[in-house]
C-alpha cells in the first residue's frame, strides 16, 4: 500500500510539472480602431507581472494576426505600434490555449507630431515566394521616378542607361500589377512617378502562378489604390537643373459603390552625354586607330493621363476598367566627330557628323479586371482583360563631311522606322482553400501580340534598297498553371507546374527573314518554408525559366547615329533556359534583421553580345546563343533601426559565373565574378526634418569580349514637412560627385575598342508635395 501512494504522489508531480512545462499558444489580430485596417508590424510582449521582465514576444503580420508560445503561468500582455496608445491587459491567466481576439488600438495624436511614422519607412517582407520591399517616404525617391525607387530596392540596380538588373542579371521581366506593359520598353519606366508605387515585388524564384518569362526573374511593380472615403488626392510639383520640368496630380473619389481615380502627368527634361571611344586595329602587322567624341543633347517631353474606376457590384463582385494614354517626344542632338590615326599615331583624316534625332512615341491601354469572392473564406476569381496599341517613329536626319584632309560637302542620311504594335492579354486566376491551411490555385494565360516596322533610309535623297524593308514579328504565347500550398505547423511549402506554348514567327517583304518557330515547355517550381524560431525563418526554392528574345533583339535593322558602332538585332536568335535554386533565411532582433540567401542558376542557350568587324572596317554588335552559363552568388541584405530618427541598410552581393561557347570559330569561355554593395541611412529629426543618403558601388567584371570596370554614385535628400504634414518640400541630389562613368574595354581578333560615357551627369532637383483629405500624420495606406 506505501508504494502506491508513493507511486502516485509521483505521478501527480510528474504530470504537475509536465503541465508547468507544456507551451500553449497565444493568438489574436491587432486593427487600428479608425479605419479597421491592420497594423502590420505591432509589437507584442509578455511580461513578468512582479518584474515586468520580457518573457516573450512577436510581432504582427501583414494582415494584423499574431501566434506567441509561453508556458502555464500568469502574465502581462503588452501590444504596442508606435503613434498608437499601448494596449495593456494585467494577470493573464495561461493555462490553455487563448485567443485574445480583435484588438483595437488608438491613435496617440499627442506623439504624432514628435516620433517618426514606421509606415513612413520603407520595410521588407520574406513571404513564401517573394521579397516584398514596401515603398515608403525615402526621400532619394521623391520627386523622382520607378528608376530611382528601383536603385534602392535590395537585389535590384539600375544602370546609368536606365537599365535594370536583378543580381546583376539584365534578363529580368518587369510587370506592372501583376501584367507586362510596354511602359517599360526605351526605359519607360523613367516617365512613371515615384509617387505612384505601392510597393515592389522581388521574385527571384517565381512560383507557377507567374509567366515563366525572364531567366533572372520577376519584379513586379504595385501601383497605389485609393482606399479613403470621399475625395482625396495630391499635387506634386518639380523643378530642377539641368532642366527637368515635373507636375503629376492624383485624384479619387470614392464611395460604398465606387472608387473613381485619375493620374496626369507632365515632364519636360534635359539630359547631357558625352562618350569617348578609342579604335585600335591592327592588320598585316600595321596598325591604325580611330578617336571618337560623342556629345548629346536629349529632351523629353511628355504627358500622361490614367483614369478609371472599380464599380462594387456587391460585396462579393467588383468590376474595374482604366484607360492609360502616354505620348513622349524625344528629340535629341548627337555630335560625333572621328579623327583617324595613321601608324605613328598622326591624325590622316577627320569626319564630323550631326545628327538630328526625333522619337515620338503614342501609347495607349485598355484593361479591364473582375474579382469574385466566395462564401468559402479565401476562395476568389479573378480575371484580366488588357489590351495595348501604340505607334513609334523613329527619324533620324544626319549631316556628313569630311574636314581633313580636305574639306567636302555634306553628306545627308535620314532614316525613318515606323513602328506600331498591337498586344491582346487574358488570363485568370482561381484560388481555392481545400482546408484551413492548404490551398489548390490554377489559371490560364493568353497573350497575341503583332508588331510591323517599316524602315527605309535616303542617302542624298536616294533611297538605299538593302535598307528598305518592311518586317513583321508575331506572337502567340498561351499557359497553364496549377499549385498546391499548404502548412505544416511552422513547415509551409508551394508546388506548381506551368506549361507555356509559344509560336513566334518574324517575317519581312522582301523575304529575306522568314523564321517561325514553335515549342511547348514545362516548368516546375517548388517553395518551401520553415519557421526556426519566432522572427527566424529559412526558404528553399526551385523554378526553371525560359527568356524569349525580345523583338529589338531580333530586329536586324538598327539606327544609323554612329555608323562605326553599329547595334542589330538577331532574327535567328533562340530562346534561353534557366534552372534556378535558392536557399534564404531571415532573421529578425528587435531593431536589427539580417537576410543572407545563396543562389545557383544554370543557364542554356544563353545570350550573349558578340562584336565583329565587317569588310569596311565598320564594327556590328548582336546578341546570339552560346552554350551554358553556371552562376553561382551570395546575397546579404540588413537593415538596422538602433534609434527612432536613425534607420540603416545596406546590401551585399557576390557571384561567380562560367561561360562557355563558340561562335564562328571564335571561343568565348569565360570563367570570372562580380560585387556589387549599396548602403543607405536615414535620419528624421523632430518638426518633419529627414536627410538621407545613399552610396552604391558595382565592381569590376568580364563577359565574354567585354570588360567592364568598377563603377560607383551617390544620391543625397533632405526634406521638410510643411503645412501640418499634408505637405513637403524635398531637395534631391542625384549621383552627387557625377561618378555614374560606364567604362568599357571590348577586344576582338586584330582589333580593341575602349569607350568611356556618361549618360547621366549630377542632377540637382526641388519637389513640392501636397495631399489633401489627409489627417496629420496619418500614414499611407497599401493597396489590398
Amino acid at each position: 500500500m506505501k508504494k502506491i501512494i508513493i507511486l502516485l504522489v509521483y505521478l501527480a508531480v510528474t504530470l504537475a510539472s509536465a503541465q508547468q512545462n507544456k507551451q500553449f499558444t497565444i493568438t489574436g489580430k491587432v486593427l487600428d480602431k479608425t479605419t479597421q485596417q491592420p497594423l502590420e508590424y505591432a509589437t507584442i510582449t509578455i511580461l513578468d507581472t512582479k518584474t515586468d521582465k520580457v518573457l516573450e514576444g512577436g510581432i504582427t503580420n501583414e494582415k494584423g494576426n499574431f501566434s506567441l508560445e509561453i508556458g502555464n503561468g500568469t502574465y502581462n500582455i503588452k501590444i504596442e505600434f508606435i503613434s498608437f496608445k499601448s494596449y495593456l491587459s494585467k494577470n493573464v491567466v495561461i493555462a490553455k490555449d487563448m485567443n485574445l481576439g480583435t484588438i483595437s488600438l488608438e491613435e496617440d495624436l499627442e506623439a504624432l507630431s514628435e516620433v517618426e511614422i514606421v509606415a513612413e519607412k520603407s520595410t521588407v517582407e520574406l513571404k513564401l515566394d517573394k521579397k516584398v520591399f514596401n515603398v515608403g517616404k525615402d526621400l532619394i525617391s521623391q520627386g523622382g521616378t520607378v528608376n530611382d525607387i528601383l536603385d534602392n530596392v535590395p537585389s535590384v540596380s539600375v544602370d546609368a542607361g536606365g537599365g535594370v538588373s536583378l543580381r546583376g542579371n539584365g534578363n529580368v521581366r518587369i510587370l506592372i500589377n501583376g501584367k507586362p506593359s510596354a511602359l517599360i520598353a526605351n526605359n519607360g519606366l523613367d516617365q512613371i512617378p515615384a509617387e505612384n508605387i505601392a510597393k515592389v515585388e522581388v521574385i527571384t524564384n517565381p512560383s507557377a502562378r507567374y509567366e515563366a518569362q525572364g531567366t533572372a526573374g520577376i519584379i513586379n511593380l504595385i501601383l497605389k489604390k485609393n482606399k479613403k472615403g470621399g475625395l482625396s488626392g495630391s499635387v506634386q510639383l518639380g523643378a530642377g537643373t539641368p532642366r527637368d520640368y515635373r507636375a503629376n496630380v492624383n485624384l479619387a473619389y470614392k464611395t460604398d459603390k465606387i472608387n473613381v481615380f485619375t493620374n496626369i502627368g507632365y515632364q519636360n527634361s534635359n539630359f547631357f552625354g558625352e562618350e569617348k571611344i578609342r579604335q585600335t586595329v591592327t592588320n598585316n602587322g600595321i596598325e591604325s586607330g580611330l578617336l571618337q567624341n560623342n556629345d548629346q543633347d536629349r529632351n523629353d517631353d511628355a504627358h500622361n493621363i490614367f483614369f478609371g474606376g472599380d464599380y462594387y457590384i456587391n460585396d462579393k463582385n467588383t468590376l474595374t476598367a482604366s484607360f492609360y494614354h502616354r505620348f513622349l517626344k524625344n528629340t535629341d542632338e548627337t555630335r560625333l566627330n572621328y579623327s583617324y590615326l595613321d601608324a605613328t599615331g598622326a591624325i590622316d583624316s577627320t569626319i564630323s557628323r550631326i545628327e538630328n534625332y526625333k522619337e515620338p512615341q503614342n501609347f495607349n491601354r485598355l484593361e479591364m479586371n473582375y474579382v469574385k469572392t466566395f462564401d468559402k473564406k479565401g476562395q476568389k476569381l479573378e480575371m484580366d482583360v488588357q489590351y495595348d496599341f501604340w505607334n513609334d517613329d523613329e527619324q533620324e536626319s544626319i549631316r556628313q563631311q569630311r574636314t581633313i584632309p580636305a574639306t567636302t560637302d555634306f553628306t545627308t542620311i535620314r532614316s525613318d522606322d515606323v513602328e506600331s504594335s498591337k498586344d491582346f492579354l487574358f488570363q485568370a486566376n482561381f484560388v481555392s482553400p481545400l482546408t484551413e491551411t492548404s490551398r489548390l490555385e490554377t489559371g490560364f494565360r493568353s497573350e497575341i501580340r503583332r508588331i510591323t516596322s517599316d524602315y527605309m533610309v535616303h542617302i542624298d535623297a536616294q533611297l538605299i534598297p538593302d535598307l528598305d524593308n518592311e518586317l513583321d514579328y508575331n506572337e502567340r504565347i498561351y499557359g497553364v498553371y496549377a499549385q498546391y500550398g499548404d502548412k505544416i505547423g511552422k513547415f509551409s511549402y508551394l508546388l506548381g507546374l506551368r506549361v507555356e506554348h509559344s509560336d513566334i514567327g518574324i517575317d519581312d517583304q522582301k523575304q529575306l527573314f522568314n523564321d517561325s518557330k514553335k515549342y511547348t515547355n514545362l516548368f516546375p517550381t517548388a517553395h518551401f518554408s520553415y519557421e526556426l524560431a519566432d522572427r527566424t525563418d529559412v526558404q528553399v526554392s526551385y523554378s526553371r525559366r525560359i527568356n524569349r528574345p525580345q523583338f529589338w533583339q531580333l530586329n536586324p535593322f538598327g539606327g544609323l547615329t554612329d555608323f562605326r558602332n553599329l547595334f542589330t538585332g538577331n532574327p535567328d536568335l533562340n530562346p534561353m533556359y534557366t534552372n534556378s535554386f535558392e536557399v534564404a533565411f531571415l532573421k529578425r532582433w528587435g531593431k536589427f534583421s539580417i537576410n543572407p540567401s545563396v543562389y545557383y542558376q544554370h543557364t542554356t542557350d544563353f545570350f550573349n553580345f558578340v562584336t565583329t568587324q565587317t569588310a569596311d572596317g565598320n564594327f556590328v554588335t548582336f546578341p546570339v546563343n552560346l552554350d551554358t552559363e553556371d552562376r553561382l552568388g551570395f546575397e546579404l541584405s540588413t537593415t538596422y533601426n538602433p534609434f527612432k530618427w536613425l534607420r540603416l541598410s545596406g546590401e551585399f552581393n557576390f557571384f561567380q559565373y562560367d561561360q562557355k561557347g563558340d561562335f564562328n570559330g571564335e571561343n568565348f569561355d569565360t570563367k570570372d565574378e562580380a560585387w556589387f554593395t549599396r548602403i543607405n541611412s536615414r535620419l528624421r529629426f523632430k518638426k518633419g526634418l529627414s536627410v538621407q543618403a545613399s552610396f552604391n558601388y558595382t565592381g569590376r567584371n568580364q563577359n565574354g569580349q567585354r570588360l567592364q570596370k568598377a563603377q560607383y554614385h551617390s544620391d543625397f535628400a533632405i526634406s521638410k514637412d510643411i503645412f501640418n504634414d499634408k505637405g513637403a518640400l524635398t531637395l534631391n541630389v542625384r549621383n552627387v560627385f557625377d561618378s555614374r562613368i560606364q567604362d568599357r574595354v571590348v577586344t576582338g581578333e586584330n582589333f580593341r575598342l575602349e569607350s568611356e560615357s556618361r549618360r547621366v551627369g549630377r542632377r540637382i532637383s526641388l519637389t513640392f508635395v501636397y495631399r489633401f483629405n489627409r489627417k496629420k500624420g496619418q500614414r499611407d495606406r497599401l493597396p489590398d
